[in-house]
């Protein structure tokens, strides 16, 4: 089997790695995805050659061949590991959701934000927001930053916590780094701008097939605890509007179900960007930050509770099978 272990024993290990997350949050010192960024900068300056940015076969060759470099080896590690017998192959497994999870970081980066909005220390809630989104907070209002908060837990749910997911209990340990490395290396490498445009393609596009079916479980969870019917109003007729095939539906289907208005204007590195509309209802303020948490938070509970059905079910399917001698 490709995750190593019967189904039982790989939701213990998805419950395992997402209590390790709620308890220690992201690793302060020698987080792994550190170290593998500096490597793949690394890489992306010995392959990514000026002479052939704007040569689009070229260029994209070469940032195939950097995305398999970085990726083959650590997925291939983690298959082998898969087969540890026992407790050890639980553990192992538990420990690679763990180090791809970030729903404790997502939480401690975001409701900060709508603490100070509420306090309306403006100040402080720039300098948060400013941790979390590249658009530009120097003089954002109120409703802009509670807007940028919103729109970054809800992308966010679905990079940091149920995609992962999704790729664990569909192949353990080897699905859910290979999810979370071609994730950084798309948000590395991923960018519309001279030096990225066909080098980072290949990591851009893998990355959107890879969060293709986890985006849209994201979005069908997000209608699931708020307004179920605006949530699929908006993700029906304003997802497609997005740049982004995976962020659109996701968005959209928050922002319907909290009965939010996203989108619209947004200022990055001094140039005002105008972004299509999403959601529908009020504009976005602080208790809306704490909603599309407890969007998320809802959304991660019931993943592991019908996953933990699943594998039980499955587990006694096998347990009924007859065995055939001859």
């Amino acid at each position: 089997m490709l995750t190593g272990l019967a189904p039982e024993s790989l939701w213990l290990a998805a419950l395992i790695g997402v209590l390790l997350d709620a308890w220690l949050g992201e690793p302060r010192r020698w987080h792994p995805l550190v170290g593998f960024g500096d490597i793949a900068n690394g890489v992306e300056a010995w392959l990514n050659d000026p002479a052939t940015r704007d040569k689009p076969v070229s260029a994209m060759t070469r940032g195939t061949w950097a995305w398999a470099i970085m990726l083959v080896l650590p997925v291939l590690v983690a298959w082998a590991l898969t087969f540890l017998p026992g407790w050890s192959g639980v553990l192992w497994q538990a420990l690679a959701l763990y180090a791809a999870l970030g729903a404790r970081s997502l939480r401690e980066h975001v409701m900060p934000i709508a603490d100070a909005l509420r306090d309306g220390d403006l100040a402080r809630a720039r300098a948060l927001t400013a941790r979390i989104v590249s658009r530009d907070t120097e003089d954002a209002s109120a409703s802009d930053l509670a807007r940028a908060a919103v729109e970054s837990t809800l992308e966010n749910g679905n990079d940091a916590i149920f995609g992962a997911l999704f790729w664990f209990a569909i192949a353990g340990a080897p699905g859910v780094i290979l999810f979370r490395l071609a994730n950084t290396l798309d948000a590395m490498w991923g960018y519309r701008t001279d030096q990225f445009l066909y080098f980072g393609r290949p990591a851009a596009r893998i990355d959107d097939v890879l969060n293709w079916i986890p985006a849209r479980l994201t979005a069908a969870s997000y209608a699931v605890f708020g307004d179920v019917a605006r949530a699929i109003d908006c993700w029906r007729t304003q997802a497609s509007t997005w740049s982004s095939p995976n962020a659109g539906p996701v968005m959209a289907a928050g922002a319907g179900s909290l009965g939010v208005q996203l989108g619209g204007p947004a200022r990055y590195h001094g140039e005002w960007e105008t972004r299509p509309a999403l959601g529908c209802g009020t504009e976005p303020s602080a208790p809306h930050i704490k909603a599309a948490w407890r969007l998320i938070s809802r959304s991660m509970w019931m993943w592991l509770i019908v996953s933990g059905a699943l594998a039980l079910f499955a587990a006694s399917q096998a347990d009924a099978m007859p065995v055939d001698l001859f």
